[in-house]
């Protein structure tokens, strides 16, 4: 029984949480937390070998302090090789691997991993839209697969 839950959660294959590394102040508020520019890492869940690094603006401010503020559309996405990539035998052609509220209601980051299996590569696509409006920011990382190490 206890071997079940792991099987489960991996079987869901939900995106993954990203890992906050630091932040830089980029406006000092008076009252409520300072506008930042933040760096989060994720490793992909299904691709060992593979993590992404994500700055995202992060809107300060009381609005900001209590999760109520809506973050800018404003952010770099870049993918690297750090280990032996094993692909699994079946691979998503488009598979959601992080996804994170922008606003409360409304605005959302998602990256997505799509495979061009004519040049070998994995690539990341990180898209943050309104989900009433549209007119999304984007933002692309690609990883080439590459032997590593003794492989």
């Amino acid at each position: 029984m206890k071997h079940v839950l792991p099987l489960l959660l991996a079987a869901l294959a939900l995106p993954v949480a990203a890992e906050e590394i630091d932040c830089a102040t980029t406006a000092w508020k008076l009252i409520g937390a300072n506008h930042r520019v933040c760096v989060y890492a994720y490793d992909d869940p299904k691709i060992s070998g593979v993590t992404c690094h994500v700055s995202q603006a992060r809107t300060g401010g009381v609005k900001g302090s209590f999760g109520l503020a809506e973050d800018p559309s404003q952010f770099s996405l870049a993918c690297r090789q750090i280990g032996p990539i094993n692909l699994p035998a079946k691979l998503a052609e488009d598979e959601v691997v992080f996804s994170e509220d922008t606003s409360l209601l409304f605005k959302e980051t998602k990256i997505h991993r799509f495979f061009d299996k004519k040049r070998n590569v994995l690539i990341y696509l990180a898209i943050s839209r309104r989900i009433i409006e549209g007119a999304p920011a984007n933002a692309i990382s690609t990883v080439p697969i590459q032997p590593w190490g003794g492989q």
